[in-house]
C-alpha cells in the first residue's frame, strides 16, 4: 500500500494588521509631545559681536506695603512726593529703572497709579514677583 501522506510546509508568519495602529499612535503621541515641550520657540540666528560687554543697572526697589506705604530705596515716602524722590533717585542712571515691589492684596488701580508716574518720568518699571515656592 503506497499511501502518499502530503506534508504541507507551513512558512512563518507575522501578522501585521496591527503595526499600522501602533505605528499610527507613537506618531501622534511624538507629534503632541513635541509641541507640548517648546510650544512658542522660534529660532533665529542672532549677529555675533566681536566687543562682548554686559552693561550692568542696579534699579532702584520701590516697595508699596498693604497700608499704602511708599519705600523708595528703604525710605518711606508720601505718595505726594514720591514722583519728586523717582526723579532724584534715578537722574544720574543713564537707562533709569525701578523694580516694584507691590503687595499682592493691593488693587490695579495702585499699581497703575505708580506706573503712570514712571510713565511720565520715562522710567523703566519692572514688576518683581517671588518665585513658587518661596
Amino acid at each position: 500500500m503506497n499511501l502518499r501522506t502530503r506534508r504541507h510546509k507551513e512558512g512563518a508568519e507575522v501578522s501585521t494588521e496591527s503595526l499600522n495602529d501602533i505605528m499610527f499612535f507613537l506618531l501622534l503621541f511624538f507629534l503632541i509631545l513635541s509641541t507640548l515641550v517648546n510650544p512658542n520657540v522660534i529660532k533665529v540666528n542672532l549677529p555675533a559681536s566681536k566687543n562682548n560687554q554686559q552693561i550692568e543697572t542696579k534699579p532702584v526697589p520701590l516697595t508699596v506695603t498693604k497700608d499704602h506705604q511708599y519705600y523708595l530705596n528703604n525710605q518711606l515716602i508720601e505718595l505726594g512726593n514720591l514722583e519728586t524722590a523717582i526723579l532724584n533717585s534715578v537722574k544720574e542712571m543713564k537707562e533709569p529703572s525701578i523694580i516694584l515691589h507691590f503687595d499682592n492684596t493691593l488693587s490695579v488701580q495702585d499699581l497703575v497709579d505708580v506706573m503712570q508716574i514712571g510713565a511720565k518720568l520715562k522710567v523703566k518699571m519692572v514688576l518683581g514677583t517671588k518665585q513658587p515656592n518661596a
